[in-house]
């Protein structure tokens, strides 16, 4: 089962940022750590479903030509959308993946703290929406807690095991803290090697 919608709005009617994603030090090297990770030092598009209030959204946008960000909780949107406001290659949009999903192709997906909210038809369904998006070299960064929580439906390390079985993807790296696990995965057309970002630059 999915978690419910109402656990949401419960969540964001009781308070702006009901994780406190912009006040906690775990939550900021995180992100730090995700924007790290990224193998390439630009994007031309890249989707950020499930963006919660924006605190990631701001790091992306450094990163990327055009970025979309959804949430499917109105009130998220609008905090993201005020972050994010003067930067005009930035969406902030209402969305329910994976049922709704934008139609332009991207060059990096990220999903933070999103998949575990996901019975597992459900999250693989999310994560073929999310392959397909990908053009030839795209890159799919997860992210996630590693604790049991009541409302998550696996962990991120069960997340990343899942990663590694799907058609087309190619683990480029992972990451395992005590408290979460970050994976990063090459979409290709080939069974070949991800390219590095010291293949890239020809250094190996």
């Amino acid at each position: 089962m999915n978690t419910p919608v109402g656990y949401f709005d419960d969540q964001y009617a009781r308070a702006a940022d009901p994780w406190h994603l912009d006040e906690r030090w775990y939550d900021r090297r995180k992100y730090a750590l995700t924007v790290a990770a990224l193998p390439r030092p630009r994007y031309t598009r890249a989707f950020e479903p499930g963006c919660s209030v924006g605190v990631l959204t701001e790091l992306l946008a450094a990163r990327c030509d055009r970025l979309l960000s959804t949430d499917r909780n109105a009130a998220a949107v609008d905090t993201a959308a005020r972050r994010t406001t003067g930067q005009k290659h930035v969406g902030v949009r209402q969305m329910t993946v994976p049922e709704e999903w934008p139609e332009e192709p991207f060059d990096l997906v990220v999903l933070s703290e999103l998949l575990y909210y996901f019975d597992a038809d459900t999250r693989t369904r999310l994560l073929d929406r999310s392959v397909a998006s990908l053009t030839a070299g795209g890159h799919l960064v997860t992210v996630h807690w590693n604790h049991p929580v009541a409302e998550h439906t696996c962990t991120g390390r069960d997340i990343a095991g899942h990663l590694d079985t799907l058609t087309g993807l190619s683990r480029l790296a992972r990451y395992d803290d005590p408290d979460f696990t970050l994976t990063v995965h090459e979409h290709r057309s080939d069974t070949g090697p991800a390219l590095s970002p010291a293949r890239a630059e020809g250094l190996a």
